[in-house]
């Protein structure tokens, strides 16, 4: 498991905001990251699209020098009505929300 420093994270996804918020259509974008339980941190987009909101986001494993690993390579959608798991990358994701 490798540990990347969380602001090289954030900072790379900073940097495809724009690129990402052209190519989905959307309204917004922006980070999201929430603390889990234990070392768990979430961290991915929060999106609005058509007025609705989606927080869209991977679990990462946290160490004590503030890196973050991932654990797995799914990501999770959670929105208003509930929750949907398992997409493997961006444009799974994005395909999912456009159906909604």
């Amino acid at each position: 498991m490798e540990y990347i420093p969380y602001e090289e994270l954030k900072n790379d996804m900073n940097q495809h905001l724009k690129e990402l918020m052209m190519k989905y259509n959307l309204e917004d974008i922006g980070i999201y990251e929430e603390e889990g339980a234990g070392d768990t941190y979430y961290l991915g987009y929060t999106v609005r699209k058509d007025g609705k909101i989606y927080m869209v986001n991977m679990p990462y494993k946290k160490d004590h020098h503030g890196g973050l690993a991932l654990q797995h390579q799914d990501w999770t959608i959670q929105e208003e009505d509930g929750e949907s798991k398992g997409f493997k990358n961006l444009e799974a994701v994005f395909t999912h929300i456009n159906q909604h």
